[in-house]
């Protein structure tokens, strides 16, 4: 817990940990089916991040019964045990109460090998930064709550959030990796931050290799933010230095709390390009070099 990681670890055995974690959040998109795949793709990233493999999960859910329809929540649960399935995860019970606002996530359990664990720890000076997942999910759900978003940019985003991050995951461990955090409320300027200070090094990103949904800088433009990135701001911002070249709107972006987001890997330089191979060739076409670690500053990002 002292270093943030992504999900807790309990040592079982010399040759067995287990991993958990636990996500609910209330509804990123209209149509029900997609917000359970969504749910349950955000909640299994973490284990994937530590280089787990997902076994189980309980359902959370909070629904308001006496306003919604029921048949919102079955599609909700159809939606999240698809996803499941896909995942290769066994459902094995869960929880619901009543509750005036509609929320629903998993806790997980997975496992691994102790010596084996990825963690937001072990970068080390040289390492490159691949990102496997574009940002402005959140951006782009405000502007959906605002009728700002197209049914295309909708379709696309809902796309990339219900999509696993298992792949990436399995294709970074067979590839050599360092330190590992998947992006999700804390932004990319956030959850890079946390793996610079805990790694005890400073990052270089380069902000036009970012992947980005092309929508969300005109949506921040315009105001589309959510309050969650003011908040990252706010916080994380003292430790990034900017250059004068990165537009406001960009850095809206960077700072943006995502939803589901990818995977942000720290590994050689060498085993970077043949990771960022593998991943185009498993049809993550999103996936980038982002940046590279430096000696110092220690727990700082500079942005070019």
């Amino acid at each position: 817990m002292e270093s943030l990681d992504d999900a807790g670890v309990y040592k079982l055995s010399d040759d067995l940990a287990v991993i958990q974690t636990i996500d609910f959040f209330t509804p990123i998109v209209d149509d029900p089916y997609d917000f359970g795949q969504i749910a349950v793709a955000n909640a299994l990233s973490d284990i994937y991040a530590m280089g787990g493999r997902a076994l189980t999960a309980m359902n959370i859910v909070c629904f308001p019964a006496k306003s919604l329809d029921i048949s919102v929540l079955k599609e909700i649960l159809r939606g999240g045990i698809d996803k499941m399935r896909e995942a290769e995860v066994t459902l094995i019970g869960g929880h619901s109460i009543e509750d005036a606002e509609l929320k629903y996530g998993l806790s997980v359990t997975g496992t691994a090998h102790p010596k084996h664990l990825v963690t937001n720890s072990g970068a080390r000076v040289g390492d490159k930064l691949i990102l496997t997942k574009p940002l402005g999910t959140g951006i782009i759900s405000t502007a959906l709550k605002a009728n700002a978003a197209s049914k295309e940019t909708i379709a696309k985003v809902t796309g990339y959030m219900a999509s696993l991050n298992k792949k990436a995951s399995e294709l970074m461990q067979e590839t050599g990796v360092h330190a590992c955090t998947d992006v999700t409320g804390f932004g990319f300027l956030g959850h890079a931050s946390q793996l610079a200070r805990n790694s005890n090094a400073g990052i270089k990103v380069h902000s036009g290799s970012i992947p980005f949904f092309t929508e969300a800088p005109d949506f921040a433009r315009q105001g589309l933010c959510p309050g969650g990135l003011h908040r990252n701001r706010e916080f994380y911002g003292k430790l990034v230095e900017f250059s004068s070249q990165v537009p406001e709107n960009m850095k809206d972006v960077l700072f943006d709390p995502q939803t589901s987001g990818g995977l942000l890997v720290a590994l050689p330089p060498d085993r970077a390009q043949l990771l960022m191979e593998k991943l185009k060739e498993a049809g993550i076409a999103e996936a980038a070099i982002v940046g590279e670690i430096l000696e110092s500053p220690a727990g700082k990002i500079i942005v070019e």
